[in-house]
């Protein structure tokens, strides 16, 4: 798909892209453990809602 910017805006967004503050190198994505961290997170919210409801009766 061709770009809808103009030749010179083109070359101020690569500029902008390339600078040293962009270039940040991040630790790949891993789908299971934020699952772990969202069962358990989840688990533990309804025990302590559980827990909360026996105290209140």
């Amino acid at each position: 798909m061709p770009s809808r910017l103009s030749p010179d805006d083109q070359r101020r967004v690569n500029e902008y892209l390339s600078a040293p503050q962009h270039q940040v190198e991040r630790r790949p994505f891993r789908p299971w453990r934020m699952m772990l961290v969202l069962l358990v997170v989840v688990f533990s919210l309804g025990l302590l809602s559980l827990l909360l409801g026996r105290l209140a009766l």
